[in-house]
C-alpha cells in the first residue's frame, strides 16, 4: 500500500509524517524522547515491557508508542503525570524480576534500564533476592544465559525464531511460562549471538574471556600476539561515543599496544589469503561444474547451522579456512619461525565481531601439530570492557601502526566485514585470474547494501555467474530449501549468519540496527576506497607469503584448509543451579 504524507501531534508539536509508521518511530526521527526497552527495530513491536505508553485525545486508555501506527489528525501525549506513574509501576515490575548484579555485568557501562531507573527514581534495594535460584546456563563455549535477569520480554525467541534456529523457546511451569534452550534432538544453538545483540538488559552475554587473555598478558613467559577482524575497525569508537562507523584502525593499534601486546596483525591481511585460495576454488568448481554451489565458510555459525540442520550441504562448502584461523596459522608457523620464537610460548588473541569465533577456535580439525592457531576471542565489547579497565580511552589514544613482519591488507580484505564483502573480493581476484586484465572490474555494487537476499549474475571469463549474497540464517534457510528444488539455482553463496553481515556480530556494541550497520559497512568501504591496492593478489606482502611460506600445495592445505563433519546436539552446560 503506498504511503501518505499525514499531520499529526505530539506533547503539543505538530510533525509531519507517513501512514504505516509508528508513533515510536515518528518520535525519535523528530528528536521526541519516549523512552523504551525492549522495542527493537529488526524485530516485530511487542509492547511488552510497556514503558512507551501514550495517550491519544479521544481514546480511552494507554497504549504503547512501539505498536501503535500514526493516524492523519492524531493528538498523542507521551509525557504527563499520570503516564510517568505508570512507566514507573511498569519500571518495578520490570526490575521484580530481573536481578541487579552491575558489578558483574559486560553491560554495565551502557545499561538502559539502569539509567531508567535514576530517571524515574526507582529504590533497588527492596528487589532483593527475587530469582536468585535461577540457574545461569551455557552454550557451548560461546554465550551465557543468565537466567535470574530475563525480564520475558521475548526478543531472544523472536530473533532466534527469525534465524531459523528456534534453540530459544518459551516454557510452561505450572502457572508462569519462561524462556529455555530447546530440549529437543533437532533443535541447537549455532552461537550467532543475536540473543544478545537483542537482549536489553543483557541476560545474554557472550562467555568471558578477559580474564584469560590478562593472565596471559601478565605471564612473562608467553608471547601475545593480537589480531583484530575487519568490522572492529568502524565499530569499537561506538563504546567511546564515537558517531557510527568511525574509522578508528590507528588508535585501536595503539589502545592494544598499551595493553602489552607483543605483536599487532590486521586479520583483513589473511583474508586476503582466503580471497585467493576461495577464487582458485571456485574456478576450479565452476570448469568442472562440480559441487556447485560453492559456499562461503568464513561464518563458524553459519558452518554450524549447515552441519547441524543441513548436513547433506557440507559437501558445498568451501574447504577454505575463516581469515581468523589462516591468520593464527601463519603467526604460529610463519612468524615464529622467522623471529626465532618457540610457538608453544605464542598466545594467540583474536578481536571479532561475533561470539561464534569462540566455538571456532575450539575445532579439533583446526589444529596444527596439536596447537590450536588461536588461543582467546575477545568480542569487540570484551575489548572494550578491556581497555576501559585499564582507563584507556580510544580519544585520547596516539594511533599505532601494525607490526610490519606480513604488511598490510588490500582493500579487498577489509570489506570482508559486511555482507557481500567476501563475494566481491572473490570475484575481484577470479575475474583477474580468469582474464587476465590488469584493468577487470573491481566493484560490484550489486552484492554490496543492508538488504537480507541480494542476487546477481556476473560474467565470471565469458562464463555467467550466479550469485547470491545472504545475512541472517531464517535467509539461509529459506535459499538452501530452494536449492533442494533449484539445485542449479545459483553458482556461489556468500552466507553470514548475523544482521548486515560481521557489522551486526553479536559481540558487537549495543544498540544496533538496519541504520547503524549500514554506517559501519559504508566506514569499510571508504577504507577500501582510499587503497592504493584493492586486489588481493595484488598485495606484494601476500605476495611474498606465498613465495616464502605458502609455496606449495601441501603446506598452503594445512594453513589454509578443512573439512566439515556433522554435527549432533550438544549439551547445555549449568554454570550455576
Amino acid at each position: 500500500m503506498r504511503r501518505r504524507k499525514i499531520k499529526i501531534s505530539i506533547n503539543g508539536k505538530e510533525i509531519m509524517c507517513f501512514t504505516g509508521q509508528t508513533v515510536l518511530d515518528v518520535a525519535r526521527r523528530n528528536g521526541l524522547k519516549i523512552p523504551s526497552l525492549c522495542f527493537h527495530p529488526d524485530l516485530e513491536a511487542s509492547g511488552g515491557c510497556r514503558l512507551c505508553l501514550i495517550s491519544v485525545k479521544d481514546r480511552k486508555g494507554f497504549f504503547t508508542a512501539c505498536s501503535t501506527k500514526v493516524e492523519e489528525g492524531m493528538v498523542i501525549v507521551s509525557d504527563s503525570p499520570e503516564i510517568r506513574k505508570l512507566r514507573k509501576v511498569n519500571l518495578e515490575m520490570l526490575f521484580a524480576q530481573h536481578v541487579e548484579s552491575c558489578r558483574d555485568c559486560m553491560r554495565s557501562y551502557n545499561c538502559r534500564l539502569l539509567a531508567l531507573a535514576g530517571e524515574y527514581d526507582l529504590d533497588l534495594s527492596k528487589f532483593d533476592d527475587r530469582k536468585k535460584n535461577y540457574p545461569v546456563l551455557q552454550f557451548g563455549p560461546a554465550i551465557l544465559f543468565k537466567s535470574e535477569k530475563c525480564i520475558d520480554c521475548r526478543n531472544c525467541v523472536e530473533v532466534c525464531k527469525k534465524q531459523g534456529v528456534e534453540f530459544l523457546e518459551v516454557e510452561e511451569h505450572d502457572s508462569f511460562m519462561e524462556v529455555a534452550p530447546s530440549k529437543k534432538k533437532n533443535k541447537d544453538c549455532i552461537y550467532c549471538g543475536q540473543c544478545i545483540a537483542h537482549c536489553p538488559v543483557a541476560a545474554f552475554e557472550e562467555a568471558d574471556s578477559i580474564k584469560e587473555v590478562e593472565a596471559a598478558l601478565k605471564d612473562k613467559k608467553s608471547f601475545v600476539v593480537f589480531q583484530f577482524a575487519p568490522s572492529i575497525r568502524v565499530s569499537i569508537g561506538e563504546e567511546f561515543g564515537m558517531p557510527y562507523g568511525t574509522v578508528v584502525t590507528d588508535k585501536l593499534i595503539g589502545a592494544i599496544r598499551q595493553l602489552g601486546a607483543k605483536r599487532i596483525f590486521d586479520v583483513s591481511f589473511a583474508a586476503d589469503v582466503t580471497t585467493i585460495e576461495e577464487a582458485s576454488e571456485l574456478i576450479e568448481r565452476v570448469k568442472q561444474g562440480k559441487k556447485l554451489p560453492m559456499f562461503t565458510s568464513c561464518c563458524p555459525a553459519w558452518v554450524k547451522f549447515v552441519e547441524f540442520y543441513y548436513p547433506k550441504f557440507i559437501s558445498r562448502l568451501t574447504s577454505v579456512r575463516s581469515p581468523q584461523i589462516i591468520m593464527g596459522g601463519i603467526i604460529k608457523k610463519y612468524v615464529a619461525e622467522k623471529e626465532k620464537i618457540d610457538p608453544k610460548k605464542i598466545i594467540v588473541v583474536s578481536v571479532m565481531p561475533c561470539t561464534s569465533k569462540k566455538y571456532e577456535i575450539t575445532r579439533k580439525e583446526l589444529q596444527l601439530q596439536g596447537l590450536n592457531p588461536v588461543d582467546f576471542v575477545l568480542t569487540t565489547h570484551e575489548l572494550a570492557c578491556l581497555l576501559k579497565s585499564r582507563d584507556i580511552d580510544l580519544n585520547f589514544v596516539q594511533g599505532g601502526k601494525l607490526d610490519q613482519i606480513l604488511g598490510d591488507p588490500s582493500g579487498a580484505g577489509v570489506i570482508y566485514g559486511a555482507s557481500g564483502g567476501v563475494t566481491e573480493s572473490a570475484l575481484r581476484t577470479a575475474i583477474r585470474k580468469l582474464t587476465g586484465r590488469k584493468n577487470a572490474r573491481i566493484n560490484f555494487k550489486k552484492v554490496r547494501g543492508m538488504e537480507e537476499v541480494k542476487e546477481a549474475t556476473v560474467n565470471l571469463g565469458g562464463v555467467p555467474l550466479r550469485v547470491a549474497v545472504v545475512n541472517g540464517l531464517g535467509n539461509a534457510r529459506d535459499i538452501l530449501e530452494k536449492l533442494k528444488k533449484e539445485p542449479k539455482l545459483y553458482d556461489y553463496v556468500e552466507i553470514m549468519a548475523c544482521f548486515g553481515g560481521c557489522i551486526g556480530g553479536g559481540g558487537q556494541p549495543v544498540p544496533t540496527s538496519r541504520e547503524i550497520r549500514a554506517k559501519r559497512a559504508k566506514g569499510l568501504y571508504k577504507i577500501d576506497e582510499k587503497k592504493q591496492i584493492r586486489l588481493a593478489d595484488d598485495n606484494p606482502a601476500v605476495q611474498e607469503l606465498y613465495k616464502n611460506f605458502l609455496k606449495n600445495k601441501e603446506i598452503t592445505h594445512k594453513i589454509c584448509h578443512t573439512k566439515y563433519f556433522p554435527k549432533k546436539k550438544e549439551k547445555v552446560k549449568i554454570i550455576k543451579k
